[in-house]
């Protein structure tokens, strides 16, 4: 229902602004054809590579200018569609922005009438940019309202310093290399899908262990205004290598680590050296969500808070790995007991 109601809406609208833009009778199409495609593309598939909105406006664009340019070489329409949906094709995977609707892009050039053809180079940009970029515009406006993410930003992994465990992008990119056919899926939103999976079948065989079940409660925190060197003998003394950051209400501001630590602290504060932006957790969350997280080399630490932002507890990757550990244990211990039963 709402992909349609999309469609209807995108469609609408576009043939409006384009009446108002052009008069009514225009000596154009107000719409062409494949912006029928683009719509159910759009609307119905917006987390489709061949739906972003390169892809539509570029892809319909690129393949106009293909049907123009072979018919006013030719001037055969037989002769000229063929190569037109033919360098389209080419063309859109040369420029990544390879969009089905597109061929009929190049196509309406060829054998759209006297109208299109006299129109001449400017038809790819009135109607066919016009068309698409208004159609991407509202596109953009109804994904938003109903909560469809679009363009479509697939999870972004840093790349981690050592090999990580498991798969990596580069497993992913030769597997889909082996592949002759074109497959419809962007190899970060793989990578993204097959995180979840191996995390939600880590939670099926050990369970779920929440973050405030492993988290250190009660650690110290700095001020952000507070002096660095301060800070410094705070790390030392107790011998961590990070502590939170928060402001006077108990908001978690930020997180500083050993590494913030130059070989001089200077007149400097907290505030000035501080990650802004460190990894926060809800006490409920599944530490299997932490794991891509902090073993990516990005993260070594994750300040747990509670819904109003305020300071819980800590995790680090040792946390991590000792829970993991005593699950693994637990587990052995599971399975040795349950061998033991059998055999007697």
């Amino acid at each position: 229902m709402a992909a349609g109601l999309g469609g209807a809406l995108g469609i609408l609208v576009t043939g409006l602004v384009m009446r108002l833009w052009l008069g009514d009778p225009a000596s154009i199409p107000l719409l062409v054809a494949p912006m029928g495609a683009s719509a159910v593309l759009l609307f119905a598939v917006p987390a489709s590579p061949l739906a972003q909105p390169w892809a539509i406006v570029g892809g319909n664009v690129l393949s106009a200018l293909c049907g123009i340019f072979w018919m006013k070489w030719l001037g055969d329409p037989a002769y000229a569609a063929c190569l037109a949906v033919a360098s389209a094709i080419v063309v859109m995977s040369l420029a990544r922005c390879l969009h089905p609707p597109g061929g009929a892009c190049a196509l309406t050039c060829v054998i759209g009438g006297k109208a299109v053809v006299a129109a001449g180079w400017s038809f790819a940009l009135v109607p066919v940019a016009a068309n698409s970029i208004l159609l991407v515009t509202l596109g953009l406006i109804y994904n938003s309202a109903i909560r469809s993410h679009y363009p479509n930003r697939p999870a972004q992994y840093v790349a981690p310093g050592p090999e990580p465990k498991g798969f990596t992008m580069a497993d992913i990119e030769a597997v889909l290399a082996q592949y002759d056919d074109l497959i419809d899926v962007r190899t970060e939103d793989l990578d993204a899908l097959f995180r979840k999976v191996e995390a939600r079948s880590y939670r099926r065989l050990h369970g779920i262990i929440r973050c405030d079940q492993i988290m250190q409660s009660g650690v110290p925190a700095l001020h952000p205004d507070q002096n660095l060197q301060q800070a410094r003998l705070e790390l030392q003394r107790r011998g961590l290598r990070a502590m939170p950051v928060v402001d006077e209400q108990g908001h978690v501001e930020g997180l500083l680590t050993a590494g913030h630590l130059g070989p001089t602290d200077g007149p400097l504060t907290v505030r000035e050296v501080m990650n802004p932006s460190p990894c926060l957790a809800a006490p409920d969350t599944p530490i299997d969500e932490l794991l891509p997280i902090l073993s990516g080399g990005v993260y070594t630490e994750a300040v747990v808070v509670d819904a109003k932002g305020h300071l819980l507890g800590l995790i680090t990757q040792t946390d991590l790995l000792d829970a993991l550990w005593r699950g693994h244990v637990a587990e052995q211990i599971a399975l040795r007991d349950k061998g033991a039963i059998i055999g007697t």
